[in-house]
């Protein structure tokens, strides 16, 4: 992800909303780590983190939600604090009692990079098309968390999210398994041509709709370089779901590759998305 050289100016234009913030009251879900050696992405590890909200209940199947590029959204800290989202919608209602999977990318190697952007399976697993990773998902990662809770296999009790190249692979799983995700976040997502996946908005054009709700976030100071120009590109993918009737919504604004816009939405996204 790129520094913001004018990083006061950005913090300042997206401040993270009450939402995002500890409250006095408000039950706090369990985080905990681990480790997965996945049998689809051949020699590769990864961490995960595993979000579960003081309400669940065993004998009641709960919502799940993924992310890619967990670290970054697990973190109490960062741009997009996800756990304390959770407890807060969860504790008004707004949200269902969900389960989140906070996935970082696969590594082949003894030792993860200090910087788990830089996993080296990153861009093959989040950038690819086709059902790789909604295989990996369901075939792997979501069997090994339902051995311990229990998790709804209704698709519109599941949810997918990613930034940039995780954001397209949010939106990958969603269009190869609409029968499995139906709910999609990509903020800043790399509809680009990495590794093909700036077809999308033609695809989405000449293919019936499909049944997902999706929530585009995009910035016009994104960036701009050889595999494509991230701000059009996602422009185009807002226009071609508009065209095919998609229930979508984007939000464009003046960000640029980073998580900070993102994160001021996250709270907003997560109650369109489950907006009945």
């Amino acid at each position: 992800m790129e520094e913001n050289p004018s990083k006061e100016k950005e913090v300042q234009e997206f401040e993270l909303g009450e939402d995002s913030k500890r409250h006095p009251g408000v039950p706090k879900g369990s985080v905990t780590r681990h480790i997965h050696e996945s049998k689809i992405f051949k020699d590769t590890r990864r961490e995960y983190f595993l979000y579960v909200p003081a309400q669940y209940k065993a004998d009641q199947p709960a919502c799940v939600m993924v992310f890619q590029d967990g670290h970054a959204f697990v973190k109490e800290d960062g741009d997009i604090r996800a756990p304390i989202v959770f407890d807060n919608l969860i504790a008004k209602g707004d949200l269902p009692v969900t389960i989140g999977i906070f996935l970082n990318p696969g590594h082949r190697g003894e030792k993860f990079p200090e910087s788990r952007w830089k996993s080296n399976n990153r861009s093959y697993e989040y950038d690819s098309l086709g059902d790789g990773y909604a295989r990996f998902l369901l075939e792997e990662i979501l069997p090994s968390v339902s051995k311990k809770y229990n998790l709804s296999d209704k698709a519109e009790d599941r949810a997918i999210c990613g930034a940039s190249s995780g954001g397209i692979c949010a939106f990958t799983v969603a269009w190869e398994r609409p029968d499995a995700f139906s709910k999609v976040f990509s903020m800043i997502g790399s509809f680009t041509n990495i590794r093909g996946g700036h077809v999308y908005p033609s695809w989405i054009r000449k293919t019936a709709p499909k049944p997902i709700r999706v929530y585009l976030q995009g910035g016009e100071n994104d960036l701009d370089n050889i595999h494509g120009h991230w701000p059009l590109a996602n422009l185009q993918m807002a226009a071609a779901l508009s065209y095919m009737g998609y229930q979508h919504k984007f939000v464009y604004g003046k960000g640029k590759h980073n998580l900070k816009h993102g994160g001021v939405l996250l709270p907003e996204a997560l109650r369109w998305l489950w907006a009945e």
